[in-house]
């Protein structure tokens, strides 16, 4: 197996990448991003490395012989005028802000291409450990019913929608009617949103309605930024009073898999793959 250089942002994904690799003894080197990466892989061999500091990020790969590379977890947007760049990060900083104004995903297609441009083969999340990925059917014990089923239908309409226009990934769609759609302030604020509506437009416990579709943009670079849900989207849509999660199948990562599918069947959600819209 080639080795793999993985550029670690925040969140649970690049711990449940770097564990995988352990586990399945492929080789691997770590980039810990400053400010974003978990704690728990400065135990894995690696380097700490600014947001901005392309060239000591290149470096470091190289030099550990990595032949891929894979970018998973969190990273904010960021200020381009408080970055602090190395003279690589410099050169490549102008093009950056560049294709940060047509949208996230140009942004991280040009970052793509600067580690293509070195040599590096590029690998998404899911390319890596395949299990990630959301399976057809549902996942667990529950399954929505027609009336759920419904929702789910028009919460992936809305969520593709919102996608071709580059301004989020997820929807919530209860009774029909659109409740909220994600922007920038990501699924579980969303999802805190949803909870603080009145009552009679959502579910709660004993009585749940309404679903949470997340999905990619249809212009989304899919190596780098697949939706994803995890213990907290289970638990901020049961908060919210949904009946349950869709995704297309494939195209969901779908993290601390074992605990999230138990949480939903205990909690009364269903998770469901749905075949994806070009497939």
């Amino acid at each position: 197996m080639a080795k793999l250089g993985l550029v670690a942002g925040g969140g649970s994904l690049p711990l449940e990448i770097a564990e995988h690799c352990r586990r399945t003894g492929r080789p691997l080197f770590v980039v810990r991003l400053k400010g974003f990466a978990e704690p728990a892989l400065s135990g894995f061999d690696g380097a700490d490395v600014g947001l901005a500091e392309l060239g000591k990020c290149i470096k470091a790969l190289q030099r550990s012989a990595c032949r891929a590379v894979c970018l998973a977890g969190q990273v904010n947007r960021p200020d381009f005028a408080k970055l602090a760049p190395d003279l690589r990060g410099l050169a490549a900083l102008p093009a950056a802000i560049l294709a940060s104004r047509k949208g996230d995903d140009a942004l991280l297609r040009f970052l793509l291409g600067e580690f293509e441009r070195e040599g590096f083969a590029i690998e998404g999340a899911e390319a890596v450990m395949g299990e990630l990925r959301l399976p057809r059917g549902p996942l667990g014990r529950h399954a929505p019913t027609p009336e759920q089923l419904a929702d789910a239908e028009q919460a992936m309409t809305v969520a593709r929608a919102i996608g071709s226009l580059d301004i989020g990934q997820g929807a919530v769609v209860c009774d029909g009617l659109v409740l909220a759609v994600e922007a920038q302030e990501g699924t579980d604020a969303m999802l805190a949103r949803v909870a603080g509506l009145p009552a009679h437009l959502r579910g709660g416990e004993g009585d749940r309605r309404g679903v949470l579709a997340k999905v990619p943009k249809p212009i989304q670079e899919t190596r780098v930024d697949l939706p994803t849900m995890g213990l907290a989207t289970v638990r901020g849509a049961a908060t919210a009073g949904l009946a349950g999660i869709v995704g297309e199948a494939g195209r969901l990562l779908v993290l601390d898999r074992s605990e999230a599918v138990a949480l939903a069947d205990e909690l009364g959600l269903f998770v469901l793959g749905v075949e994806p819209q070009d497939g």
